[in-house]
Parts: structure tokens; C-alpha cells; sequence
């Protein structure tokens, strides 16, 4: 999961790819976006193919931590833990 830091350098990178791409129509799609795979590689020790894949890996977009299983409710107003079952009090 990428802090909010290391999201905005992530979404820096995908425009630069998307840049890319509409500049360098004959360039396979995976090119563009080097920068941000080696990025996420670099930070995580993962090969990511899918650029698209890293952008849904913000912890930003989830919400705290189950008080249960210590997995992240899937928004920040979640009250059900998908995981566990747990029912989080607001």
C-alpha cells in the first residue's frame, strides 16, 4: 500500500505515461509507463505489469484497520468488516 507521499509521486508518473503514450503512438502501452513500475518495484519489491493496478493501492482509499483481524475496512465510514465479520462501532 502506497502512503498519501508516495501516492502523489504514483499519480505523477501515470499522467507522465499517459503523456507519453499520446505522444508515442507506436510505443507498446507497458513502455510509458516504466516509470511508475519501477517506482512501484523499488518500493514495495513487487514487478507490477499493470499501471492501472497501482492506483488502487492508496491506503487513503480505505478505511482504518479492524479492530479483529487488523485487516482495512473498505472505506472510511465502513461499519462491516468483509474479512472477519467484524461490526465496527462509529
Amino acid at each position: 500500500m502506497l502512503d498519501s507521499e508516495e501516492g502523489k509521486i504514483a499519480s505523477k508518473l501515470l499522467a507522465e505515461g499517459f503523456q507519453e503514450a499520446r505522444r508515442q503512438i507506436k510505443t507498446p502501452i507497458s513502455e510509458n509507463f516504466r516509470k511508475l513500475l519501477d517506482y512501484y518495484k523499488d518500493l514495495t519489491g513487487y514487478e507490477e505489469t499493470n499501471h492501472n493496478a497501482i492506483m488502487h493501492h492508496f491506503i487513503d482509499m480505505y478505511g482504518p484497520d479492524c479492530e479483529n483481524c487488523g485487516k482495512p475496512y473498505r472505506t472510511e465510514t465502513a461499519t462491516f468488516c468483509p474479512k472477519c465479520g467484524n461490526k465496527r462501532q462509529l
